[in-house]
């Protein structure tokens, strides 16, 4: 078992010590599933962090334990410490593109972790590489083996990270979001792989995660983070059937799906307090509708309350008081925002005819051209003006590749044919200054925002440099109004303006990536994956913040996802690949409940689903 007992994390800045972890505690045992859920920045990360001693510099744990099997490895030396990590604790963690080595082939990276900790060596450690990247779903592990990571998309790379982290055979894993950048169909593969671990090897399992529908199907108890401190512990049945912190209530009503499709989402109003910030009562009651008096100078205690603990002033001495934490507030009803019914107009905005990418194939030292692999294969679509099409498939059938070769940035590395129409001018045949001026009109939200946001420059810089080039027009006054206004839509502070891509945290820097693409005025804006690194309560204003920007501004979509609520909620139009071609497109509404093709019903069938206030939702 794993024990951590009334741990306190600080980081150590110039001016201060600045609280992230505040007498947090925890158990987690062999063969049980322990999910740690909560919003971007309340502290989930830095937990799983302090458990395996690899806090970021100036980070420390300055109080408590952190029991296995008996030993505080918060009192272990640093070599000791690394015998523990990989072998008897493996860490699964947030972004794989910084967790892989780009210069090393990722079985290099596979084998090396293998033969540290197992006694397998050379031939027998590739062999288990290979198997292992057959079992997290690579294709062609054999020939993938050599790749460079590079060379495999955002979700083949998180499945390397899991394949090597399994692979060590650890008494207990930490995932830190181990499915954000998976398709539904390889997820449903991986967490398979999990449970029957689990059943195999009595692996425990720490499952840091915002997709509340992974966490009711895999979960055995569930713990709600909110400001550094846990605020609710329950069993997951109880959890989704009966929550009872209000914090709780409002997450599972932020879901998006096919019921809350037309309205806007309840989103939870203002951010995750800053790291460091004072408090004189309960953290939440700035932004929960079931505050009074008492809640802004009494800090809650965690006290038991019908079988869960909460930590709230409407439960204290475990029994409700004053407002019921039950009671559920309705959503604010912003209109119609993306209804599927209305008629498409007849001249669209983007018209895709018989798209076709190849990338060239080359080898040896002199890198000869020795065939070409097709991405992308006879990909036709249209989107009509303020409309949202929804590109799908699992991780590399094309999607990305799509949405880069529209907006040109394939140029000089692949082969690309047909057309593709923004207002009637093919954007293929575009050069220099004429190309420079529609990328006003046309701007793309990267799936890795860490990859995509430049790490020397402060977040002002980063938004103001897209204005400068785009937007030559707006005067210093101009685009300082217009970045203050972007930050706050996606629901970060002004003062984050000031910071850099580091300070933050992975769904941070995602909203960071979409205030950038959002602000210089773009007609059709390519989404790939904009929601996969946000909890559910910013996935819901970003959400709300795209439909009313179509709804207004007459904004048109192309969506990338693999999040079939957000397609349910947002999407008129669906385009489904399978291996670079179209398995199937039209209406949101017939593909999404009448498919065809029997590729979309098995991606359908591995949607993972959430009864929120019924059922039984333990795991299987």
């Amino acid at each position: 078992m794993i024990e951590l007992d009334d741990i306190r994390v600080g980081i150590a800045t110039e001016n201060a010590w600045l609280r992230v972890i505040d007498g947090l505690s925890l158990a987690i045992a062999r063969g049980e599933t322990f999910a740690l859920v909560g919003e971007s920045g309340c502290g989930k990360s830095m937990t799983a962090l302090a458990l395996m001693r690899l806090l970021p510099e100036g980070g420390a744990i300055d109080a408590g334990r952190v029991v296995l099997g008996g030993q505080d490895l918060v009192e272990l030396p640093e070599a000791a410490m690394r015998s523990v990590r990989g072998r008897r604790i493996g860490m699964i963690f947030q972004e794989p593109a910084t967790s892989l080595n780009p210069v090393t082939r990722v079985g290099d990276q596979i084998v090396e972790a293998i033969e540290t900790h197992t006694a397998l060596r050379g031939g027998a450690a590739r062999e288990r590489a290979v198997e292992w990247l057959r079992r997290v779903g690579i294709p062609e592990p054999e020939r993938r083996i050599d790749d460079y990571p590079f060379r495999m998309s955002g979700g083949q790379k998180q499945r390397v990270m899991i394949a090597m982290t399994l692979a060590c055979e650890p008494d207990f894993l930490i995932a830190d979001e181990p499915t954000t950048a998976l398709d539904v169909t390889i997820q449903a593969q991986i967490l398979q792989l999990l449970k029957q671990l689990q059943k195999e090897q009595g692996l425990g399992l720490l499952l840091i995660t915002h997709d509340l529908a992974v966490v009711s199907g895999m979960a055995h108890r569930v713990a709600l983070m909110y400001a550094g401190q846990i605020v609710e512990v329950a069993e997951a049945s109880e959890f989704f059937r009966s929550p009872r912190h209000p914090y709780s209530r409002a997450l599972l009503r932020a879901l998006p799906d096919a019921a809350t499709r037309g309205r806007a989402l309840e989103a939870i109003a203002g951010t995750v307090p800053a790291a460091g910030e004072v408090f004189n009562g309960c953290r939440f009651a700035p932004r929960c509708a079931f505050a009074f008096d008492a809640c802004r100078r009494t800090p809650p205690e965690l006290v038991r309350a019908d079988g869960a603990s909460v930590r709230c002033l409407l439960y204290r001495d475990g029994e409700r008081a004053g407002e019921s934490a039950a009671a559920a507030k309705p959503a604010a009803d912003a209109g119609r925002v993306g209804d599927g019914g209305r008629a498409a107009p007849s001249q669209p905005l983007l018209d895709v005819q018989r798209l076709r990418v190849g990338f060239p194939l080359r080898k040896g030292l002199l890198h000869r051209v020795t065939g070409e692999f097709v991405a992308v294969d006879d990909v036709s679509f249209e989107i009509g003006r303020a409309r949202t099409l929804a590109l799908v498939g699992e991780s590399g059938c094309g999607k990305t590749t799509i949405g880069k070769a529209i907006v040109q940035l394939l140029r000089g590395q692949a082969n690309v044919n047909g057309r593709a129409l923004l207002e009637g001018q093919d954007l293929f045949a575009l050069q220099g200054d004429a190309l420079r001026r529609v990328r006003a009109d046309i701007q793309l939200v990267f799936q890795d925002p860490f990859a995509s946001l430049d790490p020397r420059m402060r977040v002002n810089d980063i938004l103001e440099e897209g204005l400068l080039a785009l937007r030559p027009e707006m005067d210093a006054a101009a685009r300082a109004a217009r970045l203050k206004e972007m930050i706050e839509r996606v629901g970060l502070r002004a003062d984050a303006l000031q910071r850099y891509p580091h300070e933050f945290s992975g769904g941070q820097r995602q909203r960071l990536a979409i205030a950038r693409a959002l602000a210089v005025g773009p007609k059709l804006l390519i989404c790939d994956e904009p929601t996969s690194a946000l909890d559910v309560s910013v996935q819901a204003q970003i959400l709300n913040l795209l439909a009313e920007l179509q709804r207004s501004m007459g904004v048109s979509y192309l969506f990338i996802t693999h999040k079939i609520g957000v397609v349910e909620y947002l999407a008129d139009d669906v385009v489904v690949m399978q291996a670079g071609r179209v398995a199937e497109q039209g209406a949101a509404q017939d593909v999404l409940y009448r498919p065809q093709a029997a590729y979309t019903k098995t991606l359908l069938a591995a949607v993972p689903r959430l009864q929120i206030l019924g059922g039984d939702s333990s795991p299987n």
